[in-house]
């Protein structure tokens, strides 16, 4: 896994976009190889390029990330919480 900064868009010419939202993208450049792109309107693009075994590794820690991010706002919304 590499971490790249100021990451031009040229750079992308030819790679496949997987995925995307506001602010990051996710591009198959080829070789099993993706780039989680932050493209922020107001900073240098940045990316992390990795293989795809570990785009599946990573997968796996969002989600327990988000896991636990939820169950704190859970816990804060909670009925019984707001009494």
């Amino acid at each position: 896994m590499d971490f790249l900064e100021d990451v031009d868009e040229s750079a992308l010419e030819g790679a496949e976009l997987l995925s995307e939202s506001d602010q990051f993208a996710i591009y198959a450049v080829g070789g099993d190889t993706y780039l989680l792109l932050q493209r922020h309107e107001g900073t240098p693009w940045t990316a992390l390029r990795m293989s795809g075994d570990g785009i599946f590794r990573i997968g796996g820690l969002v989600v327990d990330a988000m896991r636990h991010v939820y169950r704190d706002v859970a816990a804060q919304l909670s009925p019984v919480r707001r009494r």
